[in-house]
């Protein structure tokens, strides 16, 4: 299986991007009242750790287990909407997740289409987590990531929870590379936020390039904090943050059968965050722009991806969602922004042939960067300075598309990658 990390320094932005720091793409902004702390720091009150334990083999990082050690922790979990879901997912369902204290997770092997040895695999994962923790089982859940279908080996992943239990400590980078696979670099940061009640941390570590659609991803994040958090409170930003970041992105336009999120509070810091309060805006907007940057940075790191697209799609509610799904799946679109060409014939047609399925005239608009391209589904003449500027402009590591289609009302985001020769080697070497 193909499977990588990249050691350089968390400020060097992957991708071709320039700015220094978390924040690196230019449609995630930094809330004024959060700053950024060392990548891999962790909130008061949890531990993490990642082991090898043979799984990936090559002694590559494959077991990784996050750790609250408060008991008044509450927590919020989301998972992937295939129909075909690995055991990890059926067995965390299975866990008290309005107030999980641990996640175990492991990387090279989904634990997938396994039947009945998966999911007791699964479920001994939990098990073996909870009795190394002295937790109980129903607060814990789990996790995997990897080749789908091949038997995941329940000696060497318990072998390695015993010993991700005995290395944990008060930082995320053992843990954060433990659980990649085709990642270029490990995605993670942690943040200071202010609230009103005093500061809070908020950290995150997330995988994913591959198999990556809107409605999740191949992409896991464990997410935590110190606040105290009411747990609706939690839940509520947990569902409004997932959906502007995680269901946003595409790579491949493939739904992951193991894309989950955990987010867990514990509360070590005493400061209260209540339902419905400024504490929760201010939280939440941290926790916004924290799962933004961790989804673009997936995108960023697309299996080969050397530019990413922000899509916005305009018009009746009922064709901006499967627009610009058509738009952002289409390998004619991919592989024209792979180019740095900025062929608006094939961004024209993928719209078309959607709006032709709900019976909706091809009467389009696409601006690139702001220039007026197509006009009412007429190419615009484009020559000179403009042309310039514009294929200058489709070059960037960062492309932003505005499409408008018949109707008014509708308006959605999506934020997508190229295809090129990387991402066919990746995945056609995936299991050999």
């Amino acid at each position: 299986m193909a499977a990588g990390r990249d050691d350089r320094s968390e400020t060097q932005a992957p991708t071709g991007h320039t700015q220094a720091g978390f924040f690196r793409s230019r449609w995630v902004a930094r809330p004024p009242h959060v700053r950024e702390a060392a990548a891999t720091a962790l909130p008061c009150g949890f531990r993490a750790a990642g082991v090898a334990a043979g799984i990936k083999g090559g002694g590559e990082l494959d077991v990784g287990l996050l750790v609250c050690d408060s008991d008044s922790a509450v927590s919020a979990a989301r998972f992937c909407r295939n129909a075909v879901v690995g055991a990890p997912i059926t067995a965390s369902r299975e866990a008290d997740l309005e107030r999980l204290r641990a996640v175990v997770v492991n990387s090279g092997n989904a634990n997938v289409a396994l039947g009945d040895e998966g999911l007791e695999t699964a479920r001994a994962a939990r098990r073996a987590a909870a009795t190394a923790l002295a937790v109980p089982a129903d607060r814990v859940a789990c996790a995997a990531t990897g080749v789908i279908g091949r038997p995941l080996p329940r000696d060497r992943l318990l072998a390695g929870i015993a010993h991700a239990a005995s290395q944990l400590a008060a930082d995320s980078d053992s843990f954060s590379r433990s659980i990649v696979t085709t990642d270029r670099w490990p995605k993670r940061a942690c943040l200071e936020v202010d609230l009103p009640g005093g500061t809070v941390r908020l950290a995150a570590q997330a995988k994913g390039a591959g198999m990556i659609a809107p409605d999740f991803a191949t992409m896991l994040c464990f997410c935590e904090t110190d606040a105290r958090v009411a747990p609706e409170a939690l839940d509520l930003l947990t569902t409004v943050c997932v959906r502007r970041s995680f269901d946003r992105i595409s790579v491949d336009g493939q739904l992951s059968t193991s894309d989950s999120v955990f987010v867990i509070a514990s509360g070590a810091s005493a400061v209260d965050v209540a339902f419905e309060s400024e504490a929760e805006v201010r939280l939440g907007e941290a926790l916004d722009a924290l799962f933004r940057q961790l989804a673009l940075e997936i995108v960023a790191d697309g299996e080969g991806t050397t530019r990413v697209a922000r899509l916005v799609v305009r018009g009746a509610p009922e064709l901006v969602e499967p627009v610009a799904r058509a738009i952002a799946g289409s390998a004619l679109v991919k592989t024209a922004l792979a180019g740095g060409d900025p062929n608006v014939g094939r961004i024209l047609q993928a719209a078309g042939q959607e709006l032709a399925r709900h019976g909706a005239p091809g009467v389009v608009d696409i601006d690139i960067e702001g220039v007026a391209t197509v006009s009412a589904g007429v190419a615009l003449p484009l020559e000179g300075r403009l042309l310039g500027e514009l294929e200058s402009a489709f070059a960037r590591p960062e492309v932003e598309i505005e499409v408008r289609v018949p109707g008014s009302g509708g308006e959605t985001e999506l934020f997508f990658s190229d295809l090129g020769h990387e991402y066919v080697r990746i995945n056609a070497e995936y299991t050999t």
